[in-house]
């Protein structure tokens, strides 16, 4: 018994010396790696693409997950106005707005990781980063909710659990009836009726989806115009393939998903965390926004928007931005450098840009009539912060043509907290724009001033 309980101090003498070390790696991490350039600079079409910088330690800036004050808000661009649609939600990250104006908000978090999933101190670093900005920090509600504005005042003054008991789900697609489901572990479908507020049937599976370790766990869900096909997004299981390809299968991808029978194939790859995906009103294409990899400096690597082609490669994880070695990839691919196609526009280094919707005409102002709208999560790998914001790019003949403009700016007070981070956009049934703020838990709505 004596030797039992001198190990037991032992053991949690250890743990104490693990933890006091993690938290020195992050105070040093925080304390590295400023910027040289400014954010705009890293977006557009043509970014500024520097050197990679490589440290011991990942810089580490991430904001403290704190919520809104009683009657604090966002702020709006000039012209615009928001108000709060929904409070009071856990963690809303996804939305989908159905025809009748209802609108879905995916309740959820990561799932728990495996217990034979990798890990080190890196990894222990990351939860306890990712914890303190809002993430991870309880378990999922693992729930669709329906939010309905009966009245038309911008206000969703009634809610319902529309079905619970899924498994960190993220993405929503109604097609023929169907609500299909992108939970962290496979494509789900459930018969559905717009008007409906609850939902007993058991979901049926569609197709398995890429999980376990889940370093990216978020799936998303869209119909093609003509509902002939469905596209999930697959983000990959690190951040540079340091646990090795095998893991990878399936992942960092779009896959293009046979709604009747689940067959499937990638339709594009190398795309790191793809997450938004919209289909351009003018020229009818596939877009979709995506994470790009961490840690080799402030200044890179941009996130971006970009067209989608069947079969085209983006060039995670060997290439970025259009064929730029990532020489921490072992074994190199340099045979695939050829193939790399470069994103159309880029968004900013680590902004984590994740929502993705179209306008749908001037309802928010001539300004904001033909582009898209973007909500950026905000960076946790960058000095000083990126993202923490919605903004939108202008469009032209189907493609990105202008410099992007804030649409939605305030989530950061002035210590640097988080009094929200928007993730999800969708436009609602009145041409408005609704945000989910998965740290303020509500949803904003941004409409016309005037």
């Amino acid at each position: 018994m004596m030797a039992m309980a001198r190990w037991k101090k032992i053991l949690i003498a250890i743990v104490a010396i693990l933890v006091v070390l993690a938290i020195a790696l992050v105070i040093i991490a925080r304390r590295s790696g400023t910027a040289t350039l400014p954010v705009e600079a890293v977006m557009g079409p043509k970014p500024t693409i520097i050197d990679p910088k490589t440290t011991l330690f990942p810089t580490v800036n991430i904001a403290d997950a704190k919520g809104w004050a009683v009657g604090a808000q966002p702020t709006p661009a000039a012209g615009l106005k928001v108000n709060q649609f929904a409070a009071g939600l856990d963690h809303p990250r996804w939305l989908l707005v159905l025809p009748n104006g209802d609108v879905l908000v995916a309740e959820t978090q990561a799932p728990p990781k495996p217990k034979n999933a990798e890990g080190g101190i890196r990894d222990k670093i990351m939860q306890l980063v990712m914890g303190q900005a809002g993430s991870g920090a309880r378990p999922s509600a693992n729930r669709i909710t329906l939010l309905r504005d009966g009245d038309g005042d911008g206000v969703a003054e009634s809610r319902s659990v529309l079905i619970g008991g899924l498994n960190s789900p993220f993405g929503m697609a109604l097609l023929d009836g169907q609500l299909y489901i992108a939970n962290a572990d496979a494509l789900v479908r459930v018969p559905f009726t717009v008007g409906q507020t609850r939902i007993d049937a058991t979901p049926v599976k569609v197709v398995d989806l890429p999980a376990g370790i889940n370093h990216h766990w978020t799936k998303n869900v869209v119909a093609s115009p003509d509902g002939s096909r469905l596209y999930v997004t697959v983000g990959s299981n690190s951040n540079v393939a340091e646990r090795g390809m095998a893991v990878e299968e399936g992942r960092a991808a779009i896959w293009e998903v046979d709604p009747k029978t689940g067959n499937h194939r990638i339709f594009a790859g190398g795309l790191r965390n793809p997450n938004g995906m919209a289909w351009e009103p003018e020229s009818k294409e596939l877009f979709t926004v995506v994470n790009e990899r961490d840690e080799i400096g402030s200044d890179i690597v941009p996130d971006y928007l970009t067209s989608v082609e069947f079969g085209g490669f983006y060039g995670w994880p060997w290439f970025y931005w259009g064929g730029y070695i990532d020489k921490r990839v072992q074994p190199a691919n340099d045979d695939m450098q050829q193939y790399v196609k470069r994103p159309d526009y880029a968004l900013g280094p680590h902004t984590a840009s994740l929502g993705l919707t179209f306008a749908s005409g001037q309802k928010l102002g001539p300004q904001f009539g033909n582009g898209a709208f973007i909500g950026q999560h905000g960076s946790w790998n960058r000095k000083p912060k990126s993202g923490y914001k919605v903004i939108f790019v202008p469009f032209a003949k189907g493609m990105p043509a202008g410099k992007a403009v804030d649409v939605l700016t305030g989530f950061l007070d002035k210590e640097e907290n988080a009094q929200g981070r928007p993730v999800g956009v969708q436009i609602d049934k009145t041409g408005s724009l609704l945000v989910a703020d998965d740290v303020g838990n509500r949803i904003w709505r941004v409409s016309a001033a005037q």
